[in-house]
Order: C-alpha cells, then sequence, then structure tokens
C-alpha cells in the first residue's frame, strides 16, 4: 500500500500558458476536468490507502470531500513555494505513516491505475526514488519514494535530471518511467492537442479522462478548441519504457 500526495495551484490562476486559447473560467474548467480525473483514479486504487490533497482554491476542500480523501490548506503550512510545501507535507505524511509515497501533479488527464500500478511494482523493486517523467523526457510529473527517506524536490525547470541527479548524489537507486499516461501533463496548446488525440484515437475513452473527456467533447469549448488546434502537429510522446539508472 502506498499515500498520494497531489499539490493543487489555485484554479483561478491555472494554465496561464493556455491563455491565448482559453478564457480564465475556461482555463479553471479544464484544470479542475483533469484533476478530477487524477483523483478518481487515485481514490479507488486499491494500493493507495490515503490521498491527500493541498491547496489554497477555495474549492479544494469540497472536492476533496466528493472523493473522500483529505485535505490540507496550503496556507495551513509553514513554508511557501512547490518545493517547499512538498517536502514540509511529505514529512508530515511521514511522520504519520511508513507507507511509500507517490507525489504527482494534478494536471495528468490520462492517467490510469495501470500507471500507479506499474509505479508502485517498480518502487517495490527499486526501495529508492521513481520519476515519472514528462513526454519530452525534461519535466517531472511523478514520484514514488520509500517513506522517511524523502529526495530533494527539485520541480521546475530541467526536474526530470535534477531530481535524477540529487538522488544519484545522496545515494539513492534511482529509476525514469515513461509512460503515456504520466507524461501527458497540459501546460500548453500542444499538449492540450495531444490529449485530444489520444482520447480520439483511444477506443476505450469512456474509462480515461473522463472529466477531461466530457468538457472537451460534450460542450462548445471543446468543439472551439479542436478547432483552434487543428493546425498543430501533434507528438504523441513516447511508448511505456524505463530508462536506465
Amino acid at each position: 500500500m502506498a499515500q498520494a500526495l497531489v499539490p493543487l495551484k489555485d484554479l483561478v490562476q491555472a494554465k496561464s500558458r493556455l491563455a491565448g486559447l482559453l478564457r480564465p473560467s475556461e482555463r479553471r474548467a479544464l484544470a479542475q476536468a483533469m484533476v478530477e480525473d487524477v483523483l478518481a483514479v487515485l481514490s479507488s486504487h486499491p494500493q493507495i490507502s490515503r490521498v491527500t490533497l493541498v491547496s489554497d482554491d477555495p474549492g479544494a476542500g469540497l472536492l476533496a470531500a466528493q472523493y473522500g480523501i483529505r485535505y490540507w490548506p496550503e496556507s495551513a503550512l509553514p513554508c511557501r513555494g512547490l518545493n517547499a510545501v512538498i517536502t514540509c507535507a511529505s514529512e508530515l505524511l511521514a511522520a504519520d505513516c511508513e507507507e511509500p509515497l507517490l507525489v504527482l501533479h494534478g494536471d495528468l488527464p490520462l492517467i490510469t491505475a495501470a500507471d500507479i500500478t506499474a509505479v508502485l511494482a517498480r518502487h517495490g523493486e527499486l526501495g529508492g526514488l521513481v520519476i515519472g517523467c514528462d513526454r519530452r523526457g525534461a519535466g517531472t510529473n511523478l514520484l514514488a519514494f520509500s517513506s522517511g527517506r524523502a529526495p530533494e524536490f527539485c520541480f521546475g525547470a530541467d526536474s526530470c535530471n535534477r531530481h535524477r541527479e540529487a538522488a544519484r548524489a545522496a545515494g539513492m537507486p534511482v529509476a525514469v518511467i515513461r509512460r503515456p499516461g504520466i507524461g501527458l501533463d497540459v501546460d500548453e496548446a500542444a499538449d492540450l492537442a495531444a490529449v485530444l488525440a489520444r482520447l480520439t484515437a483511444d477506443p476505450e475513452r469512456a474509462a480515461v479522462g473522463v472529466h477531461t473527456g466530457q468538457l472537451l467533447y460534450a460542450t462548445g469549448l471543446g468543439a472551439r478548441v479542436q478547432l483552434a488546434l487543428a493546425s498543430l502537429t501533434v507528438d504523441m510522446g513516447p511508448p511505456n519504457e524505463e530508462q536506465a539508472n
């Protein structure tokens, strides 16, 4: 069994790089749909004993209640900034439980239960740090590590390599895992185009990215977004693979 920690930015301010494509209310709706897809997977996964949502978004408490998970206001933690908040929250969770911990972003609309199972299996074999990188191989969308042995958190530019090097410097075994459901976070228009393309290509679409899919396929917003993105060349991302330690 394991715990999961999801740090969530204020949804009003979320996805600012999509400002040229979506209005503020639409960016909020997209951000909420994506985090709901993440929480739906985590809260129903048989190997996840508890999920903690850390956020100062006004609707975060209601969102946590909807999925039966724990909610911590970010402002209640004695720190600021994403890496500091994750460090503080991880320490609190480790003090309360000895289970491994997953830290993952809330903008992974295509994440699946199989992705979580694969990460936990790899961590069980490795006993160190498992890094779920983005589809470009540069960013970090998920980390898995043992309770009480948190890595140095390096979210930001080139975070995958920075997490890997920090773990090696600390003598911690490390592996990088690449899976489409983990790799496809949504920050830019091209990312959103990739989500649409993968949902369209997937015959099991109804079982993946349900909330995001409903927003993008069942509303006027979705039709407008698809039209605006039609000219983009879509990178579907790599197949499932693991990089050498």
